[in-house]
């Protein structure tokens, strides 16, 4: 069994995807990062890095219990698992790794970024805000790209590429024009109609949401220490 540590957020959903998409079994722990239950001892000894998802498959490598965290890692370590959605081939294999990494190092933490300008930050920012935004875009440009010679992401055949990108890029908050990306919107398409993404779907709606603005006003430092502001800042 996986027990899968997480929220609402991309990075989780992807995995999320993943264990649908390959029938691996798993349950799923709720772990408000909002409140700081990520900075709590027994999250920590999971990931010293603080972050959701992180994974405990009981049954890991020779058959002992595998923590395992950074959403990238995790999909990687689910298709070896599985024998699915990562090629064999050397070289194919290798291909989606790339376009992987372009989601990991690029697309996500770009996205991250301005949605974090656009909702969070004061007044006077107007250049994060631009900076990202433009990068977002340009990042959807490389995308649609990719999709206007390639039926997926990394190739022939629907992978863990397309897994990792897909959450991000139906990220209501970024509103991609599909009008302007018909190649990213028939990419779209075609994973939301998969079963495994519907059962998804159907799980991201049982997901607490954040209230914000009751989360201020009970706790006024909470976004503070989530975002690493004020009194939290290490610079």
């Amino acid at each position: 069994m996986i027990e899968v540590y997480g929220m609402s957020s991309p990075n989780v959903q992807k995995v999320i995807l993943m264990l649908e998409e390959t029938g691996l079994p798993y349950t799923f722990t709720f772990v408000n990062v909002f409140t700081g239950e990520q900075f709590a001892p027994p999250f920590q000894a999971l990931n010293p890095n603080t972050k959701v998802p992180v994974i405990v498959d009981s049954d890991g490598p020779g058959g002992k219990a595998f923590t395992l965290f950074e959403s990238g890692a995790i999909l990687m370590y689910l298709a070896e698992k599985a024998g699915r959605f990562w090629p064999a081939d050397m070289r194919a294999r290798h291909i989606v790794s790339q376009w992987l990494m372009v989601q990991m190092g690029g697309l996500g933490p770009m996205s991250g970024q301005y949605v974090h300008f656009m909702k969070f930050a004061p007044p006077g920012n107007d250049y994060g805000r631009s900076r990202y935004g433009t990068e977002v875009n340009r990042l959807f440009g490389v995308l649609e790209q990719r999709l206007g010679e390639s039926t997926w992401i990394g190739g022939n055949e629907y992978g863990i590429a397309d897994m990792a990108f897909w959450p991000w890029v139906r990220n209501p908050i970024l509103a991609v024009p599909m009008d302007k990306h018909p190649t990213i919107a028939r990419w779209n398409e075609a994973i939301a109609a998969r079963p495994a993404a519907q059962r998804m779907q159907k799980w991201l709606d049982t997901v607490p949401r954040a209230d914000f603005a009751k989360l201020q006003a009970e706790n006024p430092d909470a976004l503070d220490r989530y975002f690493g502001r004020g009194k939290f800042s290490k610079v």
